[in-house]
């Protein structure tokens, strides 16, 4: 199911009756979510990714703007008429429920010709219940199991309707490290294996881009960029999106250009073309750092954190805007913290120049 937000607003009451200034959630959304895809609706708290969300599935009427399913405006439908799924952060799960019953619970509530006979109901349950690897756990109560177990019971219940839509609104929330990442690898399965468009909310950058087939960046309601998760990552459009991406994250330098040469500090570190001598901000990811006796950028070395096949270079620059440097280096480089400084070469594509003032992207071609 094809999902097309066009022109999409949210606005909400001032709660502070001296300014009495509304605050608009989401500003002017317009995306068309392809069907059968996983989107990432990916930010910080309070950008407007959840209130996006509540839009999508009717909890939220939007203060603007149309919602389609397909060729169907949905913007005035009710949520329950829009078939859809589902899944909250805390689950929501019945406590004096078991499994089963959790899971049967959306289909008992279906009434006129969508009502279903107990045997189908069944079927459905089980199946769904199967999907995602719970069915010996079908007699228990919720208070029987773990945090992933009652995650995957929240997911089964979303599915059991066959939903047109599965929304997610940060699902991994509550679950630790490694459940996290079993969790929402199971997630992308289920998602491939029936289908169905997905919205998955999160503010974890690492989760979006892992699973989603494209990314929506958002800050304090408005879009900052929409595409495949590396082509964010590899192309970001604004200082925002390239510090928000990445883990390390990205390196930031104050810089200048002065007659086609890129500064860091007093290193001349790139020669660029046609960028106008200016003030700028210089982003370098921590793995487009290349360790050269002769390099262009000198930093001065504090530690060596040693990751297996990678080594991790701490370091200080007078020009860094952060209090350390972090670059990733292959683990058979040999690096003695001991000396005055280290050397790098910057690889051309893992580097990024930000106008000062408006923190866009300044495209340039090495010379």
């Amino acid at each position: 199911m094809k999902i097309v937000l066009q022109n999409l607003t949210k606005i909400f009451p001032s709660r502070n009756k001296k300014s009495n200034e509304e605050v608009i959630a989401v500003n002017n959304f317009n995306f068309e979510i392809p069907d059968g895809k996983l989107i990432g609706l990916l930010g910080p708290s309070g950008c407007g990714k959840s209130t996006t969300l509540y839009m999508i599935s009717g909890l939220q009427k939007p203060s603007s703007g149309k919602i389609f399913f397909g060729n169907d405006d949905v913007t005035e439908l009710s949520t329950e008429n829009r078939g859809i799924g589902l899944v909250f952060q805390n689950y929501a799960l019945y406590p004096h429920l078991t499994v089963k019953q959790n899971i049967l619970f959306p289909l008992q509530n279906l009434k006129g010709k969508d009502k279903l006979d107990k045997d189908t109901m069944l079927k459905r349950a089980y199946e769904a219940a199967k999907l995602v690897q719970i069915e010996q756990l079908l007699d228990r109560k919720p208070s029987e199991l773990s945090g992933g177990q009652q995650q995957r019971v929240a997911i089964a219940r979303a599915l059991v309707k066959m939903p047109r839509v599965l929304l997610l609104d940060e699902p991994l929330s509550n679950l630790d490290a490694r459940l996290r990442l079993q969790t929402r690898e199971e997630i992308r399965r289920i998602q491939k294996e029936t289908g169905i468009t997905t919205v998955f909310v999160t503010h974890d950058q690492e989760e979006a881009m892992s699973i989603s087939d494209m990314i929506v960046v958002m800050k304090t309601g408005l879009v900052q960029q929409i595409g495949k998760p590396q082509d964010v990552y590899d192309d970001p459009a604004n200082l925002f999106v390239a510090k928000f991406l990445g883990t390390p994250p990205i390196n930031v330098f104050n810089g200048r250009v002065k007659n086609g040469t890129l500064y860091i500090g007093s290193d001349a570190v790139m020669n660029i073309q046609p960028v106008p001598d200016q003030e700028v901000i210089i982003g370098i990811r921590p793995e487009g750092f290349v360790l050269s006796e002769n390099g262009a950028l000198k930093c001065k070395p504090v530690n060596v954190e040693v990751m297996g096949r990678d080594v991790s270079i701490v370091s200080t620059h007078d020009a860094s805007a952060n209090p350390f440097v972090r670059s990733i280096i292959n683990a058979d480089n040999k690096v003695d913290v001991t000396t005055d400084f280290v050397r790098y070469d910057i690889k051309p594509h893992k580097i990024f120049i930000f106008n000062k003032e408006t923190e866009e992207r300044i495209y340039f071609e090495v010379k």
